[in-house]
């Protein structure tokens, strides 16, 4: 039989050298002595102000109002009484579905510059371990980045590792929108790169309303660079089960009830994105167009129809991606079913000529960053199929000529 040493002594150093592993795991993740005097998130912090707010001696409505009734709301208001309230209530009217737009990106501005400010005195604070000041010199630049005065911030929430939103183009008058919903490791730090530029939020939509614009010159757009969900970091667990899309699948869905007008809605859904999408389908508004995946891992569903949607759904994966070999399937909670480009699944399969591998399907010049653009205007005859039949276009007429006119 073997004996274990249990004595006192050897519990204590074991209880030491546990505490110094988690000291050591803190110092170098920037925690400090601060950490103690924790406040509300800022964003919470606004809501919870926003909530015992008024104007005009009237109450303001609850921040999770619908869109529909928070639209009415600030149509209501003059114009100075907006701005009132994007200066009282930044964070929660930049993230209010069913606000104007256009105030959204004052009361962002208005955010950001807030929270340069407390990255900018974080920076120099000794308190600090070397690595968080460096941290907070990064997401510093992040924010002067975005607040520039050509940048059209549409979410923005600078908790944990953040979560933002940009529009390209005029919200307010497009025929057509189209949102890109990333993958992995999509945060407010990687929401943009200088290197491997396609691969971000802000380079997909760049290169995709470029696109747009090429395909169908004469019809209005907007992208929407959206990160505005805690996605998963690596591939780990989080990554193999639905946990972080289903939060992220609620905020898709307000985001899309709370977009002006009533024009046509195409998502455009990578990688975990896709799985993000698939969870959300059931419960999108009519006016989502389309559903197009690329390097899915799989949409949590056996077939397209079990999606429960009336949006075209679309689908496409590089020969070069990596996800292909992952198992497509869903067992205890881990994988995410059936492979989209599968024929099985029932998806209509575009062409992914030329895409460089997982991150690189929105690049210029790309089949696949093509074929997304054509249904981003509605031009679906257009669209390059994965098959010489043309099979993908079966059934479908091209409706670019509605938006045209």
């Amino acid at each position: 039989m073997t004996s274990f040493d249990t004595s006192p002594q050897l519990n204590v150093w074991r209880a030491l050298l546990a505490l110094a592993v988690v000291f050591v795991m803190l110092a170098t993740t920037g925690w400090t002595a601060l950490r103690h005097q924790r406040t509300p998130a800022p964003l919470q912090a606004s809501i919870s102000a926003w909530e015992q707010g008024s104007i005009a001696g009237h109450r303001l409505p609850a921040a999770d109002a619908s869109p529909a009734r928070l639209a009415r709301f600030f149509a209501s208001l003059t114009e100075r009484q907006r701005s009132t309230l994007a200066h009282r209530y930044p964070l929660a009217v930049g993230n209010m579905n069913g606000a104007p737009a256009q105030l959204r990106y004052r009361a962002n501005r208005i955010a950001l510059h807030k929270a340069r400010a407390v990255e900018h005195k974080r920076m120099h604070d000794d308190r600090l371990s070397p690595d968080g000041q460096r941290a907070a010199a990064r997401r510093m630049d992040r924010f002067e980045a975005m607040m520039q005065p050509d940048r059209h911030i549409l979410a923005f929430d600078p908790e944990g590792a953040g979560r933002v939103a940009e529009v390209f183009g005029d919200l307010d008058e497009a025929e057509r929108i189209s949102v890109v919903i990333p993958g992995v490791d999509t945060d407010l730090l990687t929401f943009q790169r200088t290197s491997r530029k396609y691969s971000a939020p802000v380079g997909m939509a760049q290169s995709l309303y470029a696109a747009e614009r090429a395909a169908g010159p004469s019809t209005r757009t907007a992208v929407i660079a959206w990160a505005d969900y805690t996605a998963p970091s690596g591939l780990g667990i989080d990554s193999a089960t639905a946990m972080r899309a289903q939060s992220g699948a609620v905020r898709l869905n307000a985001l899309v009830r709370g977009l002006p007008g009533g024009s046509p809605v195409s998502l455009f859904c990578h990688s975990y994105g896709s799985v993000l999408c698939g969870l959300a389908a059931p419960t999108l508004p009519g006016r989502v167009a389309d559903i197009a995946v690329a390097g899915s891992p799989g949409m949590r569903v056996s077939s397209a129809s079990q999606l429960r949607t009336s949006a075209h759904v679309w689908a496409m994966r590089d020969a070069d991606d990596w996800v292909e070999d992952v198992p497509y399937m869903e067992v205890g909670g881990l994988g995410h079913g059936e492979d989209p480009v599968s024929s099985v699944f029932g998806a209509r399969v575009l062409s992914a000529r030329d895409a460089k591998g997982h991150g690189g399907y929105f690049e210029p010049g790309t089949d696949s960053v093509l074929n997304f653009a054509e249904i981003g205007v509605g031009a679906y005859e257009s669209v390059r199929c994965a098959d010489d039949a043309g099979a993908c276009r079966t059934g479908l007429s091209d409706t670019a000529s509605a938006g045209r006119a």
